[in-house]
């Protein structure tokens, strides 16, 4: 039997409290349907009452009791001794699929549930739409429409936008992705091999971590900041860092800590990940990259996540070798999409600090609103980017994260952002909504908090099915 780890079943499990009804039938319903769907295949263990309840901040019966109507309905097999566990002859296919409560959160039909999971522009900009028109009327009359490298245009346009930056490109040194997570599955796909390590920072982006883990890579860890010291003791196929406004930290690197990361690294491949870069509060400009690094941008986080357009800036044979993987996947990324882009980036600055200027105003909403109503909990105001790394102390971040969810308000625990295991007193809170919808978080958050330090729920009555 495969026993599944508690924090991975309580990060598949998702939303499931967020419904109505006694909490041992929300919780029955979304296992019967991980089991039916064959997501828990034959032979999965699953973890005790007692730990799972704890991993999802309920009373232990409120587990049993969803366990024995499972068991009852013949979905579940429970034997003092050996544990509960899907028996085999039902849906068996087991299928590697993500736990991240962030990526759970996106793929979540939509509720009532306020989304502080995910970070990113909640609506998109007058600029996109007028993008939309200018890049609609200059379409092409002739052109396939396949350009796995990026079409020509937006890659000069790039290559511009990151010469101005302080970064020397030219186009052939730009790959066009859907995205910053797809130019991050393309720079693994081509340089990790199964058992390789990829040495991260710990906490680190999530979703990096699920691209890392999906390669069957080794993942070996060191604190924010301390990748350089970590270097010379690890022999690492990879090295991934987010070097302003760090995901989720806040740290960022200065210029000679930048310069002396991709030093210390030679030869290893080294991956910036510069999708925050441009999210400065303080008014400096970005950091150049280094030439030896293999630095990721997008448009997702200062336009909107919709536009589905990033980029990968590396030496031109690194793009020439990802541009042909890019190709067995998708053939290039959409071109209307990609002439919007270069329309946005013709006048990008009045875009940029729009962007900015709305989430300096969030962080500090959230940061008074954080002060007043939950003045326990500790963090450092960020000089960008879109969250706060908030310290829950003496608390499981993660159990708290369930009972927030039970008032409406999905977080991100801290845990799951970290590969070292620690990270379990953190909460990363993004400021990146309205004030209005910041408010109702935080007041949730707080309900929350106060119901987390309060008793345990009440046994529920347990379940009997007539035969």
């Amino acid at each position: 039997m495969r026993p599944i780890p508690v924090d991975e079943l309580v990060g598949t499990l998702g939303r499931w409290s967020a419904g109505r009804g006694s909490l041992y039938l929300l919780l029955a319903s979304r296992l019967r349907e991980l089991i039916d769907d064959g997501r828990l295949p034959g032979g999965t263990l699953l973890p005790p009452d007692r730990v799972l309840a704890a991993g999802l901040a309920v009373g232990r019966t409120t587990v049993v009791a969803a366990y024995d109507l499972l068991r009852q309905e013949g979905r579940l097999t429970r034997r003092r001794g050996s544990g509960t566990w899907v028996p085999h002859g039902g849906p068996s296919s087991a299928r590697t699929e993500t736990a991240n409560p962030m990526l759970v959160n996106l793929m979540e039909p939509p509720d009532d549930v306020l989304q502080f999971a995910c970070a990113g522009p909640m609506r998109p900009p007058a600029a996109l739409v007028e993008a939309h028109h200018r890049a609609l009327s200059r379409l092409p009359e002739e052109d396939l429409g396949y350009h796995p490298l990026g079409h020509p245009a937006l890659r000069s346009s790039l290559a511009t936008h990151l010469t101005l930056a302080g970064t020397p490109t030219a186009p052939a040194e730009v790959l066009v992705t859907n995205g910053a997570q797809q130019a991050l599955a393309l720079i693994t796909r081509a340089l990790v091999a199964p058992g390789d390590e990829v040495l991260v920072e710990a906490p680190t982006y999530p979703g990096a971590l699920d691209v890392f883990r999906e390669a069957a890579a080794v993942i070996t860890h060191a604190p924010p900041g301390g990748l350089a010291d970590a270097l010379p003791h690890r022999r690492p196929a990879l090295v991934y860092a987010v070097p302003s406004f760090h995901n989720p930290t806040g740290v960022s690197l200065s210029p000679l800590e930048r310069r002396r990361l991709a030093r210390v690294a030679g030869d290893v491949p080294l991956v910036f990940d510069d999708v925050l870069a441009d999210l400065d509060f303080t008014g400096a400009p970005a950091q150049p990259a280094q030439p030896s690094t293999i630095a990721i941008g997008s448009l997702s986080k200062i336009v909107w996540g919709g536009l589905r357009v990033g980029w990968i800036r590396a030496k031109p044979t690194v793009i020439a070798r990802l541009g042909r993987f890019k190709a067995v996947h998708d053939l290039g990324s959409a071109v209307v999409e990609q002439l919007v882009a270069v329309e946005l980036l013709r006048d990008f600055e009045p875009v940029r600090l729009a962007r900015v200027a709305h989430l300096r105003a969030g962080h500090d909403h959230l940061c008074a609103l954080l002060r007043e109503q939950l003045p326990e909990w500790e963090f450092e105001p960020a000089a960008g980017g879109q969250t706060l790394w908030v310290r829950l102390p003496g608390t499981n971040a993660a159990a708290f994260a369930q009972v927030a969810l039970r008032q409406g308000v999905a977080v991100l625990p801290g845990a799951s952002l970290d590969a070292s295991g620690g990270s379990t007193d953190r909460l990363r809170l993004p400021f990146v909504a309205d004030r209005d919808v910041i408010s109702r978080a935080v007041a949730g958050l707080a309900e929350a908090w106060r119901r987390f330090a309060a008793e345990p729920p009440a046994a529920p009555v347990l379940p009997t099915i007539a035969v």
